[in-house]
Order: C-alpha cells, then structure tokens, then sequence
C-alpha cells in the first residue's frame, strides 16, 4: 500500500510539472496572468495556499496568491495586500532570496512570522490563516533569482516530503522561466511601442483643414508592428498625407518603419513633388540605401488653385502602393471608395516601378479617411466584407465632429483585443468662406510656409 502510494505521488508530481510546462512555459502569458496562473495549479497539491512574488531592481511585491477553499481567498488578498508594510524581515522568504535555495519552516509557522510583521490586518489575516509549515522556493532565470513561491500548509496536513519540495523547485524554476519571457515580450512591446509614438508626430492645421490622427497598438505583445502614418506640409502649402505599413510585427518592424517614413517624408517635402513620384523616389532610396524591408503605402496630396478656391473645392491627388483604399466622405454622406487607376506593386520589390496616380474633386465639406489594414482585416473576413462595413459605418458617423468620428469608427470596427497594429489619419476640409471651426482647434503650420497652398 505505501508503494502505491509513493507511485501515485509521484505521479502527480510528474503531471505536475507537465501542467506547469504546458499552462505558462509553452502558452506565452503576460506577467499578470502567468502569476495567476501558477498560483491557481500549485493549490492544492503541493500547498493549502500560497503567494507568488516577483523581485525587480531588488523590490519584492506580491502579485498573486491562492486559497483551496473559496471562503479564505479574500483573506489571503487582504494578508498579501498587506504583510510588506512596515515589515523589516521577511523571514523564509528573504532566506530564500538571498541563498537562492528553498526556506523551511517546519512547524508553528503562524507563532514564526506573525512577529514579523507590521500591519495589523496583515496579523489577524495570517491569524485567521494558520498556517503550521512553510516552503519559500526561489523562481529563477538565466541564473537570476526572479521571484519567490511561498507554500504554505495547514495543521492537517504534513509538512512538504523532501521529495514535493524538490517538486516545488521545479516547478518555481519552469515558472520562473515562463515569468522571465513574460517580461522580455512586455519590454519589447514598450519598446517598440515607444519607438512608434516616437514616430508618430503631431500633424499641422493648416487654415480650413482639420488632421486627426490615431494609433491603436495590437493587443499581443508580440504583435507589435509597422503601422505609420504622417501629415505635413509641402513648401508650396499642399498637404501631404500618408499612411503605411512596413511588413512584420516586432521591434525590427517599427524600426524598420521609422527609417521608411523618415526616407518618404524627406523625400515629399525636400521636392515639392506630387505622389507618385515621391513613391518612385522612396523605391529607388529603399534599393540604395539597402533599407532591406517592403511595405505598403498611400500618399495622398491636397492641392488647390485659385479658381478651385473660388469654386469651392480641392483637388486630392494619391497613389498606391499596395494599401486599403483610402475613403472619402462627402458632406451628404456619401462615401466614395478611391480605388484609382491603379493598384501598384509594394514599396521594396523594384525601384524601376512606374507608380500611377490618381485625382479627384472633392467638395469643401468632405472628409478624407487613410487607415491600415488592421481597421478593415480579419482572420475568416473576406476584405470586401470589411471595406464594405467600413464604408457602411462611415456614412452613420459623417455628422459627428471630426475627433468623435475616429474615436467612434475605431470602437465600432475594432475588436476587443485586435490581432494587428491599427493607424488612420483623416482630414476634414471645412468651408473657407467662413472662419476656421472651433472644433478644428487652432491653426498651426510651419515657418515659411503659406497656410493654404
């Protein structure tokens, strides 16, 4: 009987670590979740209860913890919420900080650490706990102690067996492991992130000419792409918009991102050139200074003469280079697609591509939308399906103020946690017979540079 018994607990070791290897190694969970995680497959088996705690710049804080019965659970918060404050020695848990080996208290833990303590509700908590043995276990990394298990058990049951505890170490090594990645993907998508906004500069206003622009980051960590979009003015006072998307989705992708928007916009405001020969420009750059990345790309041009002024209207001139239509929105609500002559090849292939270009007169009134893929696209979604819905829900939202209209597209079209990057930049021409709209905000354009071209 006492080997079956032994073969059973071991076992259920062994199933143990295969379920801590599968549930947060294998899976790629955020920090948070990792911690919950782990606290939740630890109880009951190797522990009545237990807190995981992770250690960062030589600061401990608690981020989880677990009660096999339901009704204690709130009262292990309220200890793990409360037992750091005021408290200078942290008993097994610091042992096992500092030695990197696991910390025992074998019996009468609760008359052990209540000492320790500073904060009242932090003692009647533990009180009410009663723990009788505890196994402090370091979680470790890359030869870093990252964080500590704490496993406690009750007066009904014995202390943890040499064997669980080398069990515990295990399994705090593999959560460790799984923890250490959490945070390695969180820093890159910070850093990535940060790169983006970096990037992603305030767009001028100029006189009549509302530019609103929004970036929404991809709700995986390693989703994080090359979405971009710009606005500025050329010397004449033409307005340039752009909006793109450098193939990836990772650090390397936002930088690569960052070196192409810079090239493309250098390109724009130095020659004075419409867009299709600004894309040929940023082909022949891409090949010779060997950026080494494709992407897709619309760079669209608002212009307008004298007489168009007079007639009330502006000439939008765009090219594209293997992107989502942009849309235009007519006062009355009508959208029109602008799918142009042509839908050229990606930016990166061959710098020898004649890029076609496009024109139309749109009213003073309409509004202008560019958007990445990531507004339109959807795993088992046809693209007519999204482009068709999004012209759909453009045509309800027309009347709103230009700033409510993307924040309002983007709740409708977007879902909870999206799969991709999503940019947009959307330009409403308001009438210039009358004075610039409050809601437009103030004017702001660069030095030199004439506010209406």
């Amino acid at each position: 009987r006492d080997d079956r018994a032994r073969a059973e607990a071991a076992t259920a070791r062994l199933e143990l670590l295969s379920l801590v290897s599968a549930e947060l190694v294998a899976a790629g969970l955020a920090v948070e979740d990792a911690v919950a995680r782990l606290a939740g497959l630890v109880v009951p088996g190797l522990a009545d209860w237990c807190v995981v705690s992770l250690i960062d710049d030589e600061q401990i804080r608690d981020l989880g913890s677990w009660h096999r019965e339901a009704s204690l659970r709130p009262v292990v918060e309220s200890y793990v919420s409360n037992r750091l404050d005021g408290r200078v020695d942290l008993g097994a848990v610091q042992r096992a900080w500092k030695t990197g080996r696991p910390a025992v208290i074998v019996t009468r833990a609760t008359d052990v650490v209540l000492p320790t303590l500073g904060s009242e509700v932090a003692k009647t908590s533990l009180s009410q706990l009663a723990p009788e043995s505890v196994v402090a276990v370091p979680m470790t990394a890359r030869g870093q102690i990252t964080g500590i298990l704490a496993l406690c058990r009750g007066a009904d049951r014995p202390p943890m067996s040499d064997d669980e505890i080398t069990t515990a170490l295990e399994v705090a090594n593999r959560a460790g492991l799984a923890l250490d990645n959490a945070r390695a993907y969180a820093e890159q998508r910070s850093l990535a992130e940060v790169l983006q906004r970096s990037l992603l500069t305030t767009p001028p206003e100029p006189d009549h000419c509302q530019i609103v622009v929004r970036y929404v980051p991809a709700a995986q960590a390693a989703s994080v792409g090359g979405d971009w979009f710009d606005a500025f003015l050329q010397p004449d006072g033409a307005t340039i918009l752009v909006i793109g998307d450098v193939m990836g989705h990772d650090t390397a992708a936002a930088a690569a991102m960052g070196q192409v928007r810079s090239l493309l916009r250098g390109i724009a405001w130095h020659s004075g050139a419409a867009p299709a020969e600004v894309l040929s420009g940023l082909d022949a750059a891409m090949q010779g200074l060997q950026v080494g990345t494709t992407a897709t790309a619309v760079v669209a041009r608002l212009e307008q003469s004298l007489d168009e002024r007079g007639r009330g209207v502006t000439r939008l001139r765009w090219s594209n280079a293997g992107h989502p239509p942009p849309m235009a929105i007519n006062a009355d609500g009508t959208v029109m697609v602008l799918s142009g002559v042509d839908h050229d090849l990606l930016l990166g292939f061959d710098p020898l591509t004649r890029r076609a270009e496009s024109s139309v007169m749109l009213d003073r009134g309409a509004t202008v939308l560019l958007y990445t893929d990531g507004l339109v696209e959807r795993r088992g979604q046809d693209l007519d399906e999204g482009l068709a819905l999004l012209r759909e829900t453009l045509t309800e939202l027309v009347d709103l103020p230009l700033d409510e209209l993307c924040d309002v597209l983007l709740r409708r079209m977007l879902p909870v946690e999206a799969e991709d990057d999503v940019a947009l930049v959307a330009v409403r021409l308001h009438l210039q017979d009358a004075p610039r709209p409050a809601e437009a905000g103030p004017e702001r354009v660069p030095p030199n540079v004439p506010d209406e071209p």
